[in-house]
């Protein structure tokens, strides 16, 4: 069934804190090395997995054409898009390669010091979501995080891994999934809450998840919030409508409030700088008004029809001619040039400082 193995669609970025200075891609670069912040820590889903999911016994992967056309060498790394994913590019605007992917054997001790993504396509915040497509959990993705840390700290001494770390720049990416491949597909979690009670059930655990993340030495968080799930090419498909699917919108915006709750609670009681990524809001902006970002199709995928192929019904599909005319590469996931538009948008909102 499509939607049960449905993987969540990146959360695009646009960041939304108190304006004091606005910084373009050469201050952020500056003020990342005049801070020391060097370290991108990444976990999530399918919208920031650079290729974990290669090397776990799950379908959901993409390390196969078409996907990968536009990154370096044309190579299918396992990233859910033709090119480059948001964290990616928000690593390029500090001076640094693309995230990699913990798992990757390229992954080398020089790299360590710049970061990893920890991330896994098809996880959530409950870790139900990640067990029905057998991919790593929250939980599990922190357990490879402290390997990452132990690795580090044989690199450069226990003093100076812990400051990479407390200068780092952590990221959370997830939450369609929960929603699109477990509480809405599966009988288990609808059994125990109604939709209300399953937003502040997630809540709960993305709270927990970022003490948890505190406690390990995070001090800059930055969370994807939850796009507007009733829009992605798949959900249209699947409904048998053209229009976004209203209701799904609606959860992801509930949820989506309680994630600034959570944000602003960690703030005030923990000292932690934190990011709202709103990607609901900036995805939506990008589909009613399509030509104001140069796209030309904002209602259907890069990759076959467009309207269902995703992960292995996208794999050695025929593609569209020009992708950056495109916001979504496949029914699920952005292309790289919405991705690109996304990050830059993001860096002109993010407050100096989150980098002090």
């Amino acid at each position: 069934m499509l939607l049960a193995m449905f993987m969540s669609l990146f959360a695009a970025m646009a960041l939304q804190l108190p304006l004091v200075v606005a910084l373009d891609v050469h201050l952020l670069r500056q003020l990342a090395a005049k801070h020391n912040v060097t370290t991108i820590v990444v976990f999530g889903d399918s919208s920031v997995d650079p290729g974990n999911n290669n090397f776990l016994n799950t379908d959901l992967k993409g390390n196969f054409p078409p996907y990968g056309g536009n990154f370096v060498n044309h190579k299918s790394t396992g990233r859910l898009c033709d090119g480059l994913l948001a964290p990616d590019f928000i690593a390029e605007a500090m001076g640094h390669p693309p995230i990699p992917a913990f798992l990757d054997p390229a992954l080398t001790q020089a790299d360590l010091p710049r970061g990893a993504s920890f991330a896994s396509a098809g996880s959530g915040y409950d870790d139900l979501t990640a067990n029905i497509s057998n991919v790593w959990s929250f939980s599990t993705q922190v357990t490879y995080f402290l390997h990452y840390k132990i690795h580090l700290n044989k690199l450069v001494g226990p003093l100076e891994s812990a400051k990479m770390i407390n200068n780092a720049i952590f990221l959370m990416s997830m939450g369609s999934n929960d929603f699109l491949q477990n509480y809405l597909v599966d009988f288990t979690r609808q059994k125990q809450f109604t939709v209300e009670q399953y937003i502040d059930f997630l809540s709960s655990r993305m709270l927990d998840d970022a003490k948890m993340l505190h406690r390990l030495g995070a001090r800059r968080l930055v969370v994807v919030g939850v796009p507007p799930m009733g829009c992605m090419p798949l959900i249209k498909y699947l409904k048998g409508q053209k229009t976004c699917v209203d209701q799904l919108n609606q959860i992801a915006f509930s949820f989506n409030s309680k994630i600034i709750k959570n944000l602003e609670l960690l703030q005030s009681k923990f000292g932690l700088k934190t990011v709202y990524v709103d990607a609901y809001s900036t995805i939506q902006e990008a589909i009613k008004t399509p030509r104001k970002f140069g796209f030309l199709e904002a209602s259907k995928g890069c990759c076959g029809t467009g309207t269902y192929e995703y992960g292995e019904t996208c794999k050695d599909m025929s593609v569209c001619k020009d992708p950056t005319k495109y916001v979504f590469w496949d029914a699920v996931h952005p292309t790289q040039r919405m991705y690109q538009i996304i990050v830059k948008k993001a860096i002109a909102s993010i407050s100096e400082e989150f980098l002090v």
